[in-house]
């Protein structure tokens, strides 16, 4: 499940990607092949694993396990 995340909150990616040009045409971050290709890979969480991914406008992208 892809969340996205800030210091204070988490939210659908609906919320945020759907004004972003490089989302999909249903308004989701680009996945493909357990990849986010609007961004880049930046860590894991520590206790869970789960890929931690910056996107193109700044978000913090998490695929959570």
């Amino acid at each position: 499940m892809l969340v996205i995340f800030t210091n204070e909150q988490i939210m659908p990616p609906e919320k945020i990607c759907g004004g972003c040009l490089l989302a999909s045409s249903d308004g989701l971050p680009r996945w493909h092949q357990s990849k986010l290709s609007c961004g880049k890979s930046v860590g894991q969480f520590p206790d869970s694993g789960s890929d931690i991914y910056e996107c193109e406008m700044g978000f913090k992208i998490a695929n959570l396990k």
